[in-house]
């Protein structure tokens, strides 16, 4: 229990002071955002957007997954989301590596064979962004008329480039 306990004060400290309770729970600016885990990222402020105004979905290199797709549709439909923004960003780690390296990485830190799980590494990250924009445009539970573009955020200036 104690490996939490700076965290679960830092929580304790934060629910003292909570002020964005009551929320619905939709995306008030109507926009979802698929982006990398990477702690550089500050998906909200990266937008000028601010707690309540959209949907966030992050994962290593920030690509459109099957659960990525689902948390779309999901809200598009029930959300409020009317415009999609797919972001990775520069400098990333999945973009660094093969999946042999990272395998063969995990694999020595943990003494374990690593040859079976799959990482996801991305050789081409605009071709990848380009073909995750297809992904969401193609949906066939996402309609037309929600707007989708790829975008890559440069975590050296903060900038977005729009790629699609």
């Amino acid at each position: 229990m104690a490996d939490f306990d700076d965290l679960i004060s830092a929580n304790r400290a934060f629910a003292d002071e909570f002020t964005l309770g009551g929320f619905d729970g939709k995306a008030h600016a109507g926009v979802a955002i698929v982006t990398c885990m990477d702690s550089r990222i500050d998906p909200l402020a990266m937008l000028g957007l601010k707690h309540g105004d959209a949907k966030i979905f992050r994962n290593p290199g920030g690509r459109v997954t099957p659960q990525a797709l689902e948390a779309l549709v999901l809200g598009v439909h029930l959300l409020g989301v009317e415009r999609v923004l797919v972001v990775p960003h520069t400098r990333c780690a999945m973009t660094a590596n093969t999946e042999t390296e990272l395998r063969e990485k995990i694999g020595a830190a943990t003494g374990t064979d690593a040859s079976w799980q799959s990482f996801g590494v991305i050789d081409d990250q605009v071709a990848r962004l380009r073909e995750d924009v297809r992904k969401v445009r193609s949906h066939p539970l996402i309609p037309d008329t929600i707007k989708v573009g790829g975008f890559v955020y440069d975590v050296d200036s903060g900038l977005l480039e729009q790629v699609d």
